[in-house]
This record gives structure tokens, sequence and C-alpha cells, in this order.
């Protein structure tokens, strides 16, 4: 052991990952649970992935075990898979500078777990771990640290963000995420190395935004995004002064990533689309955001009756209705007050709200007025829907032939004959 440790008792990790640990100390390296895992055992919150690091090469590594992945080798990351989890191991290493401000230069393996400690971001992350001896090595004070509640960076706060400007959005996340404050001087760092941040990837922008949106503290990772300018870098557009509003309605919004992201860029208006392109968001959740945010043209307060109620239904389709409601509800927009049970009261959820949702099929349409395949089919078939959102007990094959001729006359009259 080349760092000083105390004792400490934390519930065992899995024996996958004990049965890495255990070769590797018994082929003579030191080895170690080490980062998110052992900040996460302290705390009591589940562990999604165990990370050992060793003093052991990475063709060491390599060599004592069957099933290796090389996922990082020149960086000094293998995986192991044992008992069906993959279990990351990385060398002790220093990184030798950051020229681009997103990651090292190169790296150099080292024998000192402190100095591998030294080079990480966040003292709750810079924790080591023999769980097989019940001790912990914590050279930066991190256990402290999370039980004062806060966020502290390694060593000089502002060194760390111009090695990675992921780091500072990465302090917001975490103080969301696990409940906790950022250090005053963490906090000051984040707003001096906003250039930094600049050169991140949206792709790693994204994944930060998103575990933030859907972290227990929504509104105020949201607040803490605006304040420190990290926002105003990767979406100049987004109006900061409506900040408060919007984190109130986060702190409501059902834990569901599209309706969380449909708040958070709706004071975007008209520039929701171009955000979800910026951070690069799936065709699937920007269909759906966008689909959420047009909702605002509707006004479900001027629906007369329990016909108009179906009709704005299958404005909105049937698979947006649950996230248009969860939006409206978290912002508390006053003209869908109350549209939920008037939903449920109009029968709106069984009602057919498209036409291929009839008990009348267009083709029978086509055998009942002897009519020949054309665009008057599916303009009779628009009516027939309207004749159901008025009375849905319509909808039965018999109650659709039976209105069938006045729905005719009444396209024909309409200007829609073949």
């Amino acid at each position: 052991m080349n760092a000083a440790a105390e004792p400490v008792e934390l519930a065992s990790p899995p024996e996958a990952a004990l049965a890495v640990l255990d070769r590797l100390q018994a082929a003579g390296y030191e080895a170690y649970c080490v980062g998110g895992c052992v900040r996460d055992r302290l705390i009591g919150r589940g562990v999604g992935d165990w990370d050992l690091t060793t003093n052991a090469l990475p063709e060491q590594v390599v060599g004592l075990f069957d099933h290796v992945i090389p996922t990082g080798m020149a960086h000094g990351t293998v995986t192991v898979v044992s008992g069906g989890l993959n279990i990351e191991v990385t060398t002790y290493r220093v990184d030798l500078g950051y020229t681009d401000g997103r990651r090292p230069d190169g790296v150099a393996f080292t024998r000192s777990l402190a100095e591998d400690l030294a080079r990480r971001d966040f003292t709750m992350n810079a924790m080591a771990w023999d769980p097989r001896r019940g001790l912990l090595v914590d050279l930066y004070a991190g256990r402290a640290d999370l039980a004062a509640g806060c966020v502290r960076a390694v060593g000089e706060p502002e060194a760390r963000f111009r090695e990675d400007g992921l780091r500072a959005l990465r302090a917001v996340r975490f103080a969301s995420v696990l409940g906790l404050d950022i250090e005053p001087a963490t906090w000051d760092a984040i707003g001096r190395t906003l250039e930094v941040f600049a050169r991140v990837s949206a792709e790693r922008i994204q994944v930060e935004l998103v575990k933030t949106l859907m972290s227990p503290r929504p509104g105020w990772g949201a607040l803490r995004l605006a304040e420190s300018g990290l926002l105003g870098v990767f979406l100049p557009a987004w109006p900061t002064s409506t900040m408060p509003a919007v984190a109130d309605a986060l702190g409501r919004a059902a834990p569901d990533l599209a309706i969380r992201l449909g708040v958070f860029l709706s004071p975007l208006v008209d520039g929701a689309e171009a955000a979800l392109d910026t951070l690069r968001f799936s065709n699937a959740l920007r269909t759906s955001v966008l689909g959420m945010l047009r909702t605002f043209a509707l006004r479900p307060d001027h629906a007369p009756d329990a016909a108009a109620v179906r009709a704005l239904a299958a404005a909105i389709g049937r698979g947006g209705l649950d996230a248009a409601l969860g939006l409206h509800a978290a912002l508390q927009t006053p003209t869908w007050a109350g549209f939920d049970a008037r939903l449920e009261a109009a029968g709106a959820r069984t009602c057919p709200l498209v036409p291929k949702e009839l008990a009348l099929t267009g083709h029978e349409v086509m055998a009942a007025l002897q009519l020949p395949p054309s665009r008057i089919v599916g303009r009779l078939m628009d009516a027939l829907l309207r004749r159901v959102w008025a009375d849905p007990t319509l909808n039965t094959r018999e109650g659709l032939v039976g209105v069938l001729p006045s729905v005719y006359a009444e396209v024909t009259d309409a200007g829609g004959a073949p």
C-alpha cells in the first residue's frame, strides 16, 4: 500500500467485482475499488458500475483473466467480464497535460495510488477502497465533503476545469443528482473557465444535461446552469430571465425525460427545434418534445362541448396526450386547467381519434356506396370520424353504414363529388 488508509465498514461489492479484485491481489498487485462506486457505497446509494484501479499494467491485467475487452489499452483501461458484469480495470496513471480542454494529451503509468487519485475531478470521486481489508484511501477529504453536502474539486478548481471543460457541468450534475451544494471556490471557478467549457462536444453536454434534468432536483440544477453561465454557452438563445418559473415547473414535472425536456425548452418558443438539433437528441425524442410544444397553440378552454374536446384530443394525437397533459400540468398553463378531467368526461381516450380506428374501413365505405378508389373516400372517412366525435355510440358497423348516405350527401354538397 502506498497511501494512508483508514478503516471503514461498508456493504461488500458483488462477488463478480470481488473476484477480479481478489485475482489481482493474489497475483501480487495492488487493487482497489475507486471513484463513483466508492462514493455511492459511502452514501448508501445503489452502484451502477464497479471500477477498479491497480498498479498492474494493462498487459498484466489481460494476462490474468480469460475474458477481457481491451477498452482503452493506451490509457490503461481494460474491461474484465466477470460473473455477467463488466468490471473496468485501470492502471494507476498520471495525465500528461490538457491542450484542448477535453482530454489528456497522453498518460503515463505510475506505481503510486496517490498520484492516480490526484488527477481526478472531485474529492468524492477521488477515494479508493479495499473491501477485503476494509480500508479507505481518502487523501482529499472526500468522505468529509460528502458528509458536509458539498461538491469540491480536487486541488485547484480552476486547474481542474481547464483540464477538462466538461467537469464544470459535471459539478452541477453531481450536485443535482446527489442533493449537494457546490463549494464556493469550485463554483467560482466555473464562471472563470467558460471558454474551456465551450470546446466540449454537444454529445457530452447532452449526457450531463439529461442526468441533471432526470435528477431529484432538476429545477435546482437548471437554476445553477443559468447562474453559472454554462447554459448561455450551449444554448445562447435561452432567455435566462424565465429560469425561476421554469425551475419551479421542473420541480413539479413527472420524471419523464420528454416532459422535463419540454418544460426546460418551453421558453425558447421557435428555437426549441434548433436546440434539440444542437444537442443531438434522437429523432424520437425530438418528435415527442416538439409535438408537446406545439400544443401551446391549442386552447382547450375554448372547446365548448365533448365533441370539441374529442377533436382536440385528435389534434394532439393519442400518443401525445399524456405528455401534453404532463407538460402543461408542470407549467400550470392556465388555458389547460382541468382539461384532463374534461378528456375523461368526454371519453376521449377510448373514442376513435383517427379514421383507421373507426368500425368501418375505407374499403367497406367504397363497397356500400359502390365507389371506386378516390380522394373522396378519405373525405368520407374524416366526415364519419367527426360524426363519431359528436356521438361515439355511432361507432359500430351498423351505425356508420346507417349515417353513410347523409355523410355522402354532406361531402358531395360541399364540393367533394368524385
